[in-house]
């Protein structure tokens, strides 16, 4: 799981963390990191995320995917 993970080249400036929840993992984002992102950048993001949590499930995880939300 730790090689399908890092094999997946992440957008530039952007990251994402993995949380282990014994049962499942959540992939947890900060809205902040969207803020002033473009159009075309959140469309690449989004595909990162999507690649990461597929990647993932193909090696038997359980994905969650979760934002902090802006105040």
């Amino acid at each position: 799981m730790k090689m399908a993970f890092h094999s997946i080249i992440p957008p530039k400036n952007f990251g994402i963390n993995i949380i282990d929840n014994q049962h499942f993992l959540t992939i947890k984002l900060n809205e902040k990191d969207f803020y002033y992102l473009t159009h075309q950048e959140k469309l690449e993001v989004v595909q990162y995320i999507v690649t990461v949590k597929k990647a993932l499930e193909e090696n038997g995880a359980i994905v969650l995917v979760t934002r902090e939300v802006l105040k």
